[in-house]
């Protein structure tokens, strides 16, 4: 880690992070290089090994970022005065995942090669973003779903955890997959995120009042 303030490190490492998202939004993860990172920064591609030793890492704690903000989205959920209904939890559970459609598309195509390719206190610092989201969630059931005791809540985050995994490339259909389900005569409702994870939820939800 090169010499310097600690404001001047988080800094560099902010512009390293803003840097990958901005390309992540017309690039695949895998042309997606150190230099190409390197030349949407202020400073030497050489100078982001200082701070981070792999493109993984990188997107790592851009990841990582994200669920920073799903778990903002969700205290705030929490903090909300008064008890919400089944439907409206549901709906703002959904709106939440609809907010963060890098935070999906990350977990459902990059997941293993951010973690296999990053330090192991790299992957740590990501688990604690992970975790604290998890966390957050099960507070917003113990706030507005009282009635559910510790299995039930432990039931809807099992339930719940895995279908986020492959929402994203449900809900996100390219053109060419839309044609090939269409000459392989495959009858397919599209929805959104919102649309499928408020479906999902609610009927969750209700199987465990």
């Amino acid at each position: 880690m090169p010499k310097g303030s600690p404001e001047l490190t988080n800094a560099r490492k902010e512009e390293i992070i803003t840097a990958c998202r901005k390309l992540y939004e017309t690039m695949s993860f895998k042309d997606i290089t150190i230099k190409e990172i390197g030349q949407q920064t202020s400073f030497t591609r050489t100078s982001i090994y200082n701070y981070f030793e792999t493109k993984e890492e990188i997107f790592l704690a851009l990841f990582a970022q994200e669920y920073d903000l799903f778990t903002e989205d969700l205290d705030g959920l929490c903090g909300r005065t008064g008890k919400l209904s089944l439907e409206e939890l549901a709906s703002e559970l959904a709106r939440a995942l609809e907010r963060r459609p890098l935070m999906l598309k990350l977990l459902s195509m990059n997941l293993y090669d951010m973690e296999a390719n990053s330090r192991m206190d790299r992957l740590v610092e990501f688990k604690k973003a992970y975790g604290a989201s998890k966390d957050a969630l099960e507070r917003c059931l113990e706030t507005h779903c009282p009635g559910l005791g510790e299995k039930e809540r432990q039931t809807f985050l099992y339930a719940f955890l895995p279908f986020v995994y492959g929402l994203y490339p449900y809900t996100v259909v390219t053109e060419k997959q839309r044609q090939a389900m269409k000459e392989a005569k495959i009858s397919y409702v599209y929805m959104s995120t919102y649309e499928m994870a408020y479906a999902f939820i609610r009927t969750l939800l209700k199987g465990l009042q």
